[in-house]
């Protein structure tokens, strides 16, 4: 993660939850009232946001002190320790809920990943991410996803050309587009195209594009179409697949399975602050 870019992220956060002062915090506790605080998990899965608890309490009170008892990654178990934090009640207060918003989001995108990749285990298929993230938060969603296991799609409409049914609508055909695009794009940049019919396919593969995604194709229709795709195009499949599906899919040779409800529907992992006064 860029620490920069993450720094000022958390910044604008804490800017939208605190205003111009925490009225009642501030109004219970003096500022030299100091105590204890400790993030505790309440369901098994995979934890992810260390480095988010260590800059945003810095934001907060650079004199708080925070140990965090787990790397990005690790598997927790419910009841396990996740971070302590030891400091003026007011700046525990201040940072808890956007701190504990930003950690439950992102170890819950972790544990999603971490469920999935186990379903494809012993087939050569890597799942991933897409574009279907929270506005503003895509650094922290895609970063979840890698610590669960998964890998990441294109980070946006930046570095990568995908053509979706829209594009191509368009643009009259696929081999239009993308004999267009390959005129006006760097060499260093990859070609993505979408497909949903054998026709569509056989003519992604005469362009020579350097991925083909199988939208809302079948298992069978994929190992079926898959042997005309020469193994210098990667393939990917997305679109209605479940966990129950997912490794019929995985298991019919496919390279990547793009899920975009790892990050569009996920459920927030369930974490509890414990307070105490020193």
């Amino acid at each position: 993660m860029n620490d920069i870019k993450l720094k000022s992220m958390l910044e604008q956060f804490f800017i939208e939850d605190i205003g111009d002062g925490d009225l009642s915090s501030m109004t219970l506790f003096p500022e030299e009232v100091l105590g204890e605080m400790v993030f505790v998990a309440k369901m098994d899965g995979v934890f992810c946001g260390n480095k988010v608890i260590q800059l945003g309490t810095s934001i907060v009170d650079p004199f708080t002190k925070v140990i965090c008892h787990l790397r990005d990654g690790e598997y927790i178990r419910k009841g396990e320790e996740i971070a302590t934090f030891q400091g003026s009640v007011q700046s525990l207060l201040k940072s808890e809920r956007v701190l504990l918003n930003i950690i439950q989001r992102m170890s819950g995108i972790a544990s999603e990943t971490n469920d999935v990749v186990q379903r494809v285990k012993g087939t050569t298929t890597k799942i991933c991410d897409t574009r279907k993230t929270m506005p503003g938060l895509r650094m922290l969603d895609k970063y979840a996803v890698r610590m669960g296991g998964g890998s990441n799609h294109r980070s946006g409409l930046y570095d990568a050309v995908m053509l979706k049914d829209n594009h191509l609508a368009f643009a009259g055909s696929i081999s239009k587009a993308v004999e267009t695009i390959k005129k006006n794009i760097g060499h260093t940049v990859k070609i993505e195209v979408e497909i949903e019919s054998y026709e569509q396919l056989k003519e992604a593969v005469e362009a020579k594009v350097d991925i083909i995604m199988f939208d809302n194709c079948t298992p069978k229709q994929i190992k079926e179409w898959k042997v005309i795709v020469p193994n210098s195009i990667i393939t990917e499949a997305s679109g209605n697949i479940t966990k129950e599906t997912i490794y019929d899919y995985a298991n019919a040779g496919i390279d990547f399975i793009s899920l975009g409800y790892l990050t569009h529907s996920v459920q927030a992992f369930d974490i509890s602050a414990v307070v105490s006064i020193n």
